[in-house]
């Protein structure tokens, strides 16, 4: 209130106020590109035209290099059928966005838009480029060995899931019938798991960045090798991040939930990387058993009266925070995308 009645006040008084810090610049020519399997629509603002492309690579470098000068082009994650269309803006030269579609979504509904085809959702990726602007990250590629790792590590998590779920099946009850076909699968996912797991290792051995950033994660106790292994597969971009940025993408910061007069306790798993969140319970678990420091906060948080699920999940975000500045630390050349 007392910086409202500032502003009005130097407002009466004729004086110029400067613009905020936090003020968004919009741009003008951000091309919207709506991406599927088989094409892409292309829209400009500018002509106001949209047009269809093969997604292919030198399909999209044709249709891209007339825009080449445009300030941004904006496109949704669509489960890595956008790649081709990011590599070819960064060939001709034209800076990308890659959107979040949740929160496409919801810029959409909070400007009233229902009606939904290729064409109009390329058109608002523009709109959202245009008013969004330099506000938004530009993509930048990672190289091939984070790309593997990332998929390696993916793909694991997914069947090491598939094994739980069928574990726990099997020592249901009245299952008899089913037991034999429940234990081949159980016994061909193990198998699975533990070539994926010589694959990683492989990966790692033939990769001296790799190799340094895992040796330099696991100087944190708590820090064992697949928590190590997750941290550099799901989160490319540790050691690049604030403290409060890797927490956020970990799913471990708290966000607020207060309206009015109630003040609601603050939660965590909100928007951030699947996968990470389990790993690094069980590395907490492991650090408070290991790491007097984190042992000695988790024991001040219990004693407060704090749950200890809670206290788990304070111990978690300060080892993302660690393994954050324990990269961020390290020589340059070594971590290089």
């Amino acid at each position: 209130m007392g910086r409202l009645r500032r502003a009005r006040r130097q407002s009466e008084a004729g004086v110029t106020m400067k613009p905020s810090k936090t003020t968004i610049k919009a741009l003008d020519r951000v091309i919207g590109l709506d991406v599927a399997k088989a094409s892409v629509v292309l829209f400009d603002p500018i002509s106001g035209r949209t047009s269809t492309v093969a997604n292919d690579l030198q399909s999209l470098i044709a249709a891209l290099t007339p825009f080449a000068d445009y300030e941004l082009a904006v496109c949704e994650t669509t489960g890595g059928y956008e790649r081709t269309t990011l590599e070819a803006a960064r060939i001709v030269g034209l800076a990308a966005h890659r959107a979040d579609a949740a929160r496409v979504k919801n810029f959409i509904l909070s400007h009233g838009g229902n009606a939904k085809t290729d064409g109009i959702d390329a058109a608002w990726l523009s709109r959202y480029g245009q008013e969004r602007g330099a506000a938004l990250t530009r993509w930048q590629a990672t190289d091939a060995e984070r790309d593997a790792l990332a998929s390696l590590v993916r793909h694991r998590r997914d069947l090491v899931a598939q094994r739980t779920a069928a574990k726990n099946r099997r020592s249901g009850p009245g299952l008899a019938a089913v037991s034999a076909f429940l234990d081949e699968q159980i016994a061909f996912l193990g198998r699975q798991i533990d070539e994926l797991t010589k694959a990683i290792a492989k990966l790692f051995k033939a990769s001296p960045a790799l190799d340094s950033a895992q040796t330099r994660l696991r100087q944190q106790k708590g820090l064992g090798p697949v928590a190590a292994v997750t941290l550099l597969g799901l989160l490319p971009e540790l050691g690049q991040l604030n403290r409060r940025q890797a927490a956020s993408l970990a799913t471990l910061a708290p966000h607020p939930r207060d309206s009015g007069q109630v003040s609601a306790r603050r939660r965590t798993g909100y928007a951030g990387r699947a996968g990470l969140r389990p790993v690094l319970f069980m590395a907490a678990l492991s650090a408070v058993r290991h790491d007097p420091n984190l042992k000695a906060f988790y024991d001040r948080l219990t004693r407060a009266g704090k749950p200890k699920r809670l206290a788990l999940t304070a111990v978690a975000r300060k080892l993302v925070v660690s393994a954050n500045s324990l990269l961020k630390s390290a020589p340059k050349d070594n971590f290089a995308n």
